[in-house]
């Protein structure tokens, strides 16, 4: 039995009476791809506004830290508590309903009086904005009338979307907060949110779920899934250590623009811009998924990893070095999760909201633990430390994605 028929049978069969799926038009992903960006620029707008907000608050600008530590907790729960609801009921409800509540939670953040009704607000902006998360298994069930040869460039184009709405909303929110204040962009991100939601209202189709367990099963099976299929424990394992280098990466990228080229918080934001060409990059590495497998996309992206990092070696001392890494390590970065997506999806549908909230939750916290790993590198060796560990956390991600199968050894035998 192969690790995808393995998945297949732990999992509910699909219902023979349902209707078939309306297809996915251009327009549809487009849209979908939009949604992506709107919700995911909110869970990142705050962190160019600390300063202004501390300032109308009367305190200093380390406490409204807590507010993007917050945010980024409750994302972190969200995509853990509430997408794996995705495979048991229906994700137009749930995607329209935490549209909604997020909209809310951020014209709170905009009325908030003081610093600790920000940081729960934050925390609920966060909590209810892993609709990406949601977006992107539904995306995949609308494609699944094209074939397997249309998952891997579904799965780029959402991704895309999402990235350009990371990127974008920090230079939104910098720019937007210098003309009408910090709390008229929170209320900008709430219209615009909510006219979104209403968008979707219309023109997003109804998907049967793709499986009948009641969401505490289907929570409750996360441990299970990641114990018994090796496939999926490669790939969110992989995942993680590609975070951790991703990590140490962004984080230490401030400490360095700060003191080696003498750049301002503005230019350290702009600097982020850089990353762009990893969005065009994303439905590129969907492809590769699909055309080469798990092992060839994922060896050639996660090798583009490695080689950004000794790209950057040298960006320690000449920038043009340092522009030159960012690009191919972000375009490896992120074109690998788009194959590690396409890979799992490529099993049961019933699972896609499990599988990817798996894959996210140990991403985001591979994330955390480079940005923790990447900041004591730097006190202890400077730039070479970070990226020894970041080209070794790689290295260490490229061979788990791409080592070989075990077979269990009757079937060894047997071949």
């Amino acid at each position: 039995m192969t690790e995808q028929s393995a998945v297949q049978s732990a999992s509910t069969p699909p219902h023979a009476d349902r209707p078939p799926h309306p297809g996915l038009t251009r327009p549809m992903a487009l849209l979908l791809a939009a949604t992506s960006a709107v919700t995911a620029a909110n869970v990142y707008l705050n962190q160019p506004l600390l300063g202004a907000a501390a300032s109308s608050f009367g305190v200093a600008p380390d406490v409204l830290g807590a507010v993007p530590t917050a945010t980024q907790l409750g994302y972190a729960a969200g995509i853990l508590l509430l997408v794996p609801a995705g495979d048991s009921h229906d994700r137009r409800r749930l995607i329209l309903g935490l549209g909604t509540a997020s909209a809310l939670a951020l014209a709170a953040c905009a009325l908030a009086p003081t610093v600790v009704w920000l940081v729960v607000a934050g925390f609920a902006v966060g909590l209810l904005s892993p609709v990406p998360q949601l977006v992107t298994p539904l995306a995949v069930a609308l494609a699944a009338g094209g074939g397997e040869a249309s998952r891997g460039r579904v799965v780029g184009t959402v991704q895309a979307g999402l990235l350009v709405g990371v990127l974008a909303s920090r230079a939104y929110s910098g720019a937007l907060a210098e003309q009408v204040g910090w709390r008229a962009v929170f209320g900008c991100s709430c219209v615009l949110t909510l006219l979104t939601v209403l968008v979707l209202r219309r023109a997003l189709p109804r998907v049967p779920a793709a499986a009948s367990a009641p969401y505490r099963t289907t929570l409750a099976s996360l441990p299970r899934l990641f114990a018994d299929h090796p496939l999926v424990r490669r790939i969110t394992v992989s995942g993680a250590l590609v975070g951790i280098a991703f990590g140490a990466f962004w984080t230490t990228l401030t400490f360095l623009l700060e003191r080696q080229y003498g750049y301002g918080s503005t230019g350290i934001g702009l600097f982020g811009l850089v990353a762009a060409a990893s969005a065009l990059a994303s439905p590129y590495a969907g492809r590769l998924a699909d055309r080469f497998g798990r092992r060839g996309a994922l060896g050639a992206l996660i090798g583009l990893v490695i080689v950004g990092w000794l790209l950057l070696l040298p960006g320690g001392g000449a920038l043009a070095w340092l522009l030159a890494g960012v690009i191919v390590l972000d375009v490896g970065v992120w074109g690998g999760q788009a194959a590690s997506q396409t890979a799992l999806f490529g099993l049961d549908p019933a699972l896609h909201s499990r599988l990817n909230t798996l894959y996210f939750t140990l991403r985001f916290l591979g994330i955390a633990v480079g940005s923790l790993v990447g900041t004591v590198a730097w006190a202890g060796g400077g730039w070479p430390a970070v990226v020894a560990t970041g080209a070794a956390t790689a290295l260490a991600g490229l061979l788990v994605a791409v080592a070989p199968d075990r077979l269990p050894l009757r079937r060894r035998r047997q071949t």
